[in-house]
């Protein structure tokens, strides 16, 4: 059967569970939601009536968004289903991709893979949504780990184009290329990255919403003139150019002076360089203006480039309501 026409399943209910339940229904396909806690019939009805009731909510702001039509609506939801525990294995039977969504506690996760593994086809792909454990810690609990691997979603997970997918050391490359094709597949734009903690996204805005809570504490600016900063200068730059581009952009040894100053200034080693911002400037690996950084030019028409991302930069300047006419002389 093909990728293009899996039955999804989601382990767990709860945010992230339906996230991708919508997300995945609004591209098409089927989506069983499994509640993986024992429960009384009573208590499953009343949490399946809060899971679809929240997922038709979310369905019904997203048509006054634009996004669809009430009718739309009504179609998209007519995909998501829930089942208790006591389903599973019918549930599972033919998915050919099983999402695990529960909280972020290892022996559950464990339990709940194992379990899971135990009704599902050899061929069909298990992946976690952990945003915080390692995909080698729980994939022992997998038969079969070659198809297992961990698929991290930012939320809410049904807007949001980034999905991280993160490959274990026993995982199949072929697997990683099937979720892949699978997610882009479904309007997202998935990366792949080593099973690290953090993974690329948690990781790096750790560092930034640390930094910004510090520069409260420090009473650098309040809370309300740091996020106006973060709006309007941070992320509208980054919503363009990526961070390492950013750097190619300015020059690597701008990073690598300011970097240096900043870290007699403020007397911390958290604002030094790593060791690659040095090695690329000795190898002459300073960006644009050298043809090669962190991302080659070579061979690109570099005005061309800049000019497209300029144009980005205005287009988010009107999305913002910033972009302005220029002021005249009167004749």
């Amino acid at each position: 059967m093909s990728i293009a026409r899996a039955a999804i399943a989601c382990l767990g209910a709860g945010r992230m569970g339906r996230g991708i339940a919508v997300a995945f229904a609004y591209a098409g396909y089927p989506v069983i939601m499994v509640d993986v806690k024992a429960r009384a019939a009573e208590q499953f009805v009343s949490l399946q009536a809060e899971a679809l009731g929240e997922i038709s909510k979310t369905l019904a702001s997203m048509a006054r968004f634009g996004l669809l039509t009430d009718r739309d609506a009504k179609t998209v939801i007519s995909r998501v289903s829930m089942v208790p525990r006591a389903n599973m294995a019918a549930a599972l039977a033919n998915s050919e991709i099983v999402f695990e969504a529960v909280p972020e506690v290892v022996d559950l996760k464990r339990e709940v893979l194992a379990a899971a593994s135990n009704h599902t086809g050899r061929e069909t792909i298990i992946a976690s949504t952990t945003s915080t454990i390692l995909v080698d810690e729980i994939s022992g609990a997998v038969e079969l780990p070659a198809r297992f691997l961990n698929v991290h979603w930012l939320n809410p997970a049904y807007l949001i184009p980034l999905v991280e997918i993160s490959p274990g050391t026993a995982t199949d490359p072929a697997v990683t290329a099937r979720v892949k094709a699978l997610v882009e597949g479904i309007g997202k734009v998935p990366v792949v990255c080593a099973a690290t903690p953090g993974f690329i996204v948690p990781r790096i805005q750790a560092l930034a919403m640390n930094e910004a809570a510090r520069m409260v504490e420090e009473g650098v600016a309040s809370a309300e003139d740091i996020d106006k900063a973060i709006r309007y200068g941070f992320g509208f730059r980054y919503a363009v150019l990526g961070l390492l581009e950013f750097i190619d952009w300015g020059g690597g040894d701008i990073l690598y002076y300011a970097s240096r100053y900043l870290e007699g200034a403020l007397g911390s080693e958290r604002y030094r360089s790593p060791e690659v911002i040095s090695r690329n400037m000795r190898d002459g690996r300073i960006g644009l203006r050298t043809g090669a950084g962190f991302l080659d030019y070579s061979g690109m028409d570099v005005d061309a480039y800049r000019e497209q991302r300029l144009a980005e930069l205005v287009n988010l300047l009107r999305h913002f309501g910033l972009a302005r006419p220029p002021v005249l002389d009167d004749d």
